[in-house]
């Protein structure tokens, strides 16, 4: 039985993800906390209604194109391992090798340790969770200068993180199906939590017209240079809530019709959102003055608390929570595909390539990926360990999207079922954008990035070590 057919079918993953699904995973993804939270962020550095509203703008439209350009590269590669599997077939072994090997020790692992804390966080407000004496909130460990492990601080949130990780990873263990039904409802109850919030500014006459040209706390930027540092700070919150629009190119091989439903997925996802955030900012400065807006922690509960007085907090609350909570569904559903193809290519331990023989789901490799983030979430560095890989992103973004050239001209005639539109300018816009974004990362914080390199040079003696492991089995069968 294992030789035939049906035993084949046991160790591979299968298609059972609809259209739907795969809109509701990139949705899901990328609507998680920084549309609650990161208004009042880009407000402080912008003081200006409009340039608030326009950074949204610009990162959505940048984020689309970025979308746009990856659909013509799903059309064509609809494989498990999303960006991976493009690297390899674009730039080789080696930066293929680096990409996942970021992916799965800091840049996804590590957004999901960040999402499960923050829905721990909310899950706060209404349930009192446990803490330490401060003897032991105390211990810490540093690696020089820039990473300091906090193990003990805040354990309730900690402990219930890693519960939530845990539990996740589980549920997507029982099958991909459940896990996009998962997705698509907590999709829906996240849309549904941020109708709310909009519904009340709009209707509950609250708000007013005029507040939507409110002056901030101080002028806005002026001047070429001080603008532009300005908006780079304010994108980088966008670009956060925007983030995770690519994961599901991870579970490309897992959805129906591949090479038509991720490039849709990809395109009514990505602008889904931008409709969402740019609606629900209008929401926010309808009702709250600038001023108010750049000294709130959490607009969307002020707005709330503005509109229905103290119940307003813990809606909002709830609506986080909801939201963290898909967010971290899809980044555990797809990421561990990523991990998944790189074993099964020889760059990464074997096991983690195994599919479960009743699930059919890559089981090993998404228990690794959740102890390791549950890890991250006890060592209290993922928010340091992600901010030092933002610009090692972008860096990915901007190769992943050059791609675009290279296939153009390495695979001329094969066929693509989407094509994106305005080439070669809209990908050529994005390669540059990103580009730029790489570089001003790199000079306002030289530390950060240049740790985040060594993260990335962390993995390669491991990738020789597997290079040479997957040669000699290479030639021993030969």
């Amino acid at each position: 039985m294992s030789n035939g057919p049906q035993g084949a079918r046991r160790h591979e993953l299968r298609a059972r993800l609809g259209l739907l699904t795969a809109v509701a995973l990139v949705i899901g993804s990328m609507i998680g906390s920084g549309i609650f939270k990161k208004t009042a962020v880009m407000a402080r550095e912008l003081h200006s209604t409009g340039l608030v509203l326009t950074a949204w703008v610009l990162a959505g439209l940048v984020t689309l194109a970025g979308a746009l350009t990856n659909a013509e590269i799903a059309s064509l590669i609809p494989a498990t391992g999303g960006q991976y599997v493009y690297f390899r077939r674009m730039y080789g072994d080696f930066v293929a090798y680096l990409y996942g090997w970021s992916v799965f020790s800091v840049i996804q692992t590590g957004s999901i340790a960040s999402i499960a804390y923050v829905f721990a966080e909310y899950i706060g407000y209404f349930v009192p969770l446990p803490r330490l004496p401060p003897a032991w909130e105390a211990v810490s460990l540093s690696l020089g200068s820039t990473i300091t492990f906090t193990p003990f601080v805040e354990i309730g949130e900690k402990l219930l993180a890693v519960a939530t990780i845990l539990l996740l990873t589980g549920v997507n263990v029982r099958g991909v199906a459940f896990g996009g039904v998962v997705q698509n409802v907590f999709t829906m109850l996240k849309l549904g939590a941020v109708g709310v919030v909009v519904a009340l500014a709009f209707g509950s006459g609250h708000g007013a017209v005029a507040t939507l040209g409110s002056a901030g706390t101080a002028p806005p930027p002026t001047g070429l240079l001080p603008l532009c540092a300005a908006m780079g700070l304010a994108l980088s919150g966008a670009f956060w809530a925007y983030d995770g629009w690519n994961n599901v190119t991870y579970v490309a091989s897992e959805i129906r019709e591949p090479q038509r439903n991720v490039p849709r997925a990809l395109v009514t996802g990505t602008l889904v959102v931008i409709g969402v955030y740019l609606v629900t900012n209008l929401a926010f400065l309808y009702v709250l003055p600038l001023g108010r807006i750049e000294g709130s922690k959490l607009v969307a509960a002020d707005v709330a608390r503005e509109c229905v007085g103290w119940g307003g907090g813990a809606l909002v609350a709830a609506g986080v929570a909801v939201s963290t909570f898909g967010s971290a569904n899809g980044s555990t559903l797809a990421s561990a595909r990523v991990g998944f193809a790189m074993a099964r290519d020889g760059l990464f331990f074997k096991r983690v390539g195994a599919v479960h023989g009743r699930f059919g789901t890559p089981h090993v490799s998404l228990l690794a990926q959740g102890l390791w983030a549950s890890l991250l979430v006890f060592s209290g560095t993922f928010d340091q360990l992600t901010d030092m890989l933002i610009f090692v992103s972008w860096g990915f973004y901007a190769a992943g999207a050059a791609g675009v050239f290279v296939l153009r001209r390495t695979m001329p005639d094969a066929p693509r079922r989407f094509r994106v539109p305005g080439y070669p300018v809209l990908p050529a816009i994005f390669v540059l954008f990103a580009t730029a974004y790489v570089v001003v990362s790199l000079v306002g914080s030289p530390r950060n990035s240049l740790v985040g390199l060594l993260l990335v040079g962390v993995g390669i003696p491991p990738y020789l070590w597997w290079r040479r492991r997957t040669r000699k089995e290479a030639g021993a069968a030969a």
